[in-house]
This record gives C-alpha cells, sequence and structure tokens, in this order.
C-alpha cells in the first residue's frame, strides 16, 4: 500500500540498505521473547531488508514482516518462517486479536503514530506487547570516533529529516500511550573494515541528500580522513551503536 504520508527515504539505496545495515544482539530477541504473552506470531513493521525478522524467526512460529517500500522488501532477506509483505505500519492487512507482539526497529519516527496505534491496538492478542527499538550514533575506536562525530554533527546535520532527531533521544520524546514494560538499553557491536563502514555511511539518508545537494559524495573525504588513521582498510576495528527500547503492554 502507498500513501502521502510515505517518506521513502530508503528505496533507493535497498541493495546497500541489505548488505550494510548492523544487524541486532541476540539478548535483544530474548528481551523481546520474554514480554511478548506467546511466541505464536510477531508483526515487525517498518521491517527493511529484515534484519530484526529473521532474528525473530529463532523465537517465533511466524513473523509477518512488512515496509512501505517494495524495493526494501525485494532485497531482504530469504528466511524460513517470514513473510515479506509491502504494507504500511498503519495498515497491516492482519485480522483483529491475531499477533503476540508488534516490533518496530530503527523505523517509528517515521510513522504516523496515532495510525499505527489504532492499529496495534485492533490486531493485538490479550496482553500482546509492543517495541519501538533504535539504536543512535555510532562510536568508533579512539581519534576514528572525533572525525565521524564532527562528519555526523557538522559537516551533514543540515541535510538530516527533521524526524532525525527522534533517533538521538532515543525515542523518549514519541508518544506512547500504552503502560510501560521496562527493557534494558542494550549495544549493538559489529567489527567491520573500512568498506564496510563506508558502505553503511553510504546508506545515511543526510548522506543522499547531501550529495544531491553539494554534487559529491561528502562521505569520500571523510573515508579518507579515517583512511589515515585506519591502517589497512581490510583491519576489522570495533563499531558499536546505543540501543533502546521502548516496550509496553497494548491492552493493559
Amino acid at each position: 500500500m502507498t500513501s502521502a504520508t510515505f517518506k521513502d527515504h530508503f528505496s533507493s539505496g535497498s541493495a546497500g540498505y541489505a548488505a550494510y545495515r548492523p544487524s541486532y544482539p541476540l539478548e535483544l530477541i530474548d528481551e523481546l521473547t520474554s514480554i511478548s504473552p506467546g511466541t505464536g506470531r510477531v508483526l515487525d513493521c517498518g521491517c527493511g531488508t529484515g534484519q530484526l525478522s529473521v532474528l525473530l524467526a529463532e523465537r517465533f512460529d511466524e513473523v509477518i514482516a512488512t515496509d512501505a517500500s517494495a524495493a526494501q522488501v525485494a532485497a531482504a532477506e530469504p528466511r524460513e518462517g517470514v513473510v515479506y509483505r509491502t504494507a504500511q505500519a498503519e495498515d497491516s492487512g492482519l485480522a483483529d486479536a491475531s499477533v503476540d507482539l508488534i516490533t518496530v526497529a530503527q523505523a517509528a519516527h517515521w510513522l504516523d503514530l496515532d495510525s499505527f496505534y489504532a492499529e496495534a491496538r485492533r490486531i493485538a492478542r490479550p496482553q500482546a506487547a509492543i517495541a519501538l527499538i533504535t539504536y543512535g550514533v555510532l562510536h568508533l575506536e579512539g581519534v576514528l570516533d572525533r572525525h565521524l562525530h564532527t562528519f555526523y554533527y557538522q559537516t551533514i546535520a543540515a541535510y538530516w529529516p527533521p524526524e532525525r532527531r527522534h533517533v538521538e533521544t532515543g525515542y523518549r520524546d514519541l508518544p506512547f500511550p500504552f503502560a510501560a514494560i521496562e527493557v534494558p538499553p542494550q549495544v549493538i557491536e559489529m567489527h567491520w573494515t573500512l568498506p564496510q563502514l563506508v558502505g553503511y555511511l553510504n546508506t545515511w539518508s543526510a548522506v543522499k541528500a547531501a550529495q544531491r545537494a553539494l554534487g559529491v559524495n561528502p562521505v569520500d573525504a571523510l573515508a579518507e580522513a579515517l583512511g589515515e588513521e585506519w591502517g589497512d582498510p581490510a583491519t576489522r576495528r570495533l563499531v558499536n551503536w546505543p540501543l533502546t527500547i521502548r516496550a509496553g503492554r497494548i491492552h493493559d
């Protein structure tokens, strides 16, 4: 389904999104399973290319993974137990009272939350849970981190969509009309080569907007600066993101 409210920042880079977006720790999947009243069906909204969806399939019988971008769904990782569909989170197409858990990873800030929450209430089984998951600005080792944060907070700061501020605050300022369930913050950790990091940076919506405006890709200059400190580009270095989860019971 398409809508005039769908802000599509990622379809044009679906292949890069699939290749370079980080995965989630299995501890997150354990926490999500623990707050769910059952493991029959989970709806993963705004699934992108399936980074969270395939992990949820380790614990749930059926994962319905939806995204408003057909290109993202087409590039998603196949996995037994995961059913990918092109659909907006606000209009899932699922039956009433049919899901145990609803997840939205790195996408809640794009949604029409009033409509989405109404849909969540409709499809939620008794005691079903909802979890809005987001990871913030990544961190690198040593001086590499300073280069990266100068790039994020200065070089491309003006090109971020306004919704990005919700990611930076860990979704604390998003409306959330559900009985809260405490889920401890976590960390995503990856060990990446320099080309992997550059590939990830090129998936950022602000980078794409800056490139359109400037006629050059600002990541190129950053990659050169990072390369001077990185050493062998094939060396794997620690990259981490703070991960926060805003969870609640839909029908308290």
